[in-house]
């Protein structure tokens, strides 16, 4: 937590290396600082929302994307606790940032709400959790791998499943294994944790279908469908570094997911070292009444990134 809230204190990221140097950006020049002060503050000129944000997009294209040569596109515009709320669309991903109603500074990233406890995650009489990962992310495997035996051990008193984050980065392979391990959880669920244990060791995903016993014809079938449905393979470019998969995009915008790994508990994004028995302890804590099956103790040694059970280090890499 302390981690998180120093990164967000002195970093502000855009996209992908877009960094900004302080927690805010002056839109216009600073005034002189007067060395007299007045009781009243100065009346603040408000702007219409469009303006403001027309004004914050504007900075953005001139001074962060236009060297780059990308475009933001506004996307929609709101007020929210005394600021406009925009999004953009940058390439095929959102964003969302305030700007203040002078249209004077502005917040680059998503805010954090003062009123919500930074890492607190809320408790249920059943956990939800979702680990969003990229099929072929080195860093989204290991999180896999540390998930599966918590999964294994709760899976009758939780709902846990792996979900998508919007775009690949690993070419034709990822959106082909992205969309299988989607339809194996929408059509065998029940077999899912057989072919994820299968696949994590070495990604041969044609025996590990067999060896899960999944019925393929069930799965092509709804594979061409959502490929049809989410225009995948449509907006597929393997001379890109990235392309839409937006089969959760929804969930990715309501979480803020921007990488792989994200894992979700109770609808609170949290962080954790990447080890079977901390992650059951994450879960665990998620309970309003933690369960027997949380009086066992898993493995807390990490895997290496990748394919294969190797033991490396918990590690806080992911692919962005």
């Amino acid at each position: 937590m302390e981690k998180n809230l120093s990164k967000l204190l002195l970093i502000i990221i855009l996209v992908g290396g877009m960094m900004a140097s302080s927690l805010y950006v002056f839109l216009s020049p600073p005034r002189e600082i007067s060395n007299t002060f007045s009781s009243a503050s100065p009346p603040q000129e408000i702007l219409s929302p469009e303006l403001a944000v027309k004004k914050a997009v504007e900075f953005i294209n001139n001074n962060y994307l236009a060297p780059r040569g990308e475009k933001a596109e506004l996307v929609n515009v709101s007020e929210e606790s005394g600021l406009y709320k925009f999004k953009i669309k940058i390439g095929e991903r959102e964003y969302t940032s305030f700007v203040t109603k002078d249209g004077k500074i502005l917040f680059p990233e998503e805010g954090v709400y003062l009123d919500k406890k930074l890492g607190e995650v809320p408790k249920r009489e059943r956990p939800d959790v979702k680990l969003f990962v990229m099929s072929y992310c080195p860093f989204g495997l290991q999180m896999q791998k540390a998930l599966l035996p918590a999964w294994e051990l709760l899976k009758e008193k939780a709902d846990i499943g792996v979900y998508f984050v919007s775009y690949i980065m690993h070419g034709k392979e990822e959106m082909e294994e992205n969309l299988r391990q989607y339809c194996i959880q929408k059509e065998e669920k029940e077999k899912y944790l057989s072919y994820l244990n299968c696949f994590l060791k070495e990604g041969k995903f044609k025996d590990c279908l067999s060896e899960a016993k999944i019925d393929e014809n069930r799965l092509i079938a709804c594979q061409k469908s959502t490929d049809q449905e989410f225009q995948i393979s449509a907006h597929f470019n393997e001379k890109a570094p990235t392309s839409p998969f937006n089969v959760h995009k929804e969930l990715n915008e309501k979480y803020g997911v921007q990488g792989s790994p994200t894992l979700v508990i109770n609808d609170q994004v949290v962080e954790v070292q990447r080890s079977p028995e901390k992650v059951k302890e994450a879960i665990c804590n998620a309970f309003s009444t933690p369960p027997k099956e949380c009086e066992t103790t898993l493995s807390s040694t990490s895997t290496s990134p990748g394919f294969g059970f190797h033991e490396g280090i918990g590690g806080e890499g992911a692919c962005r």
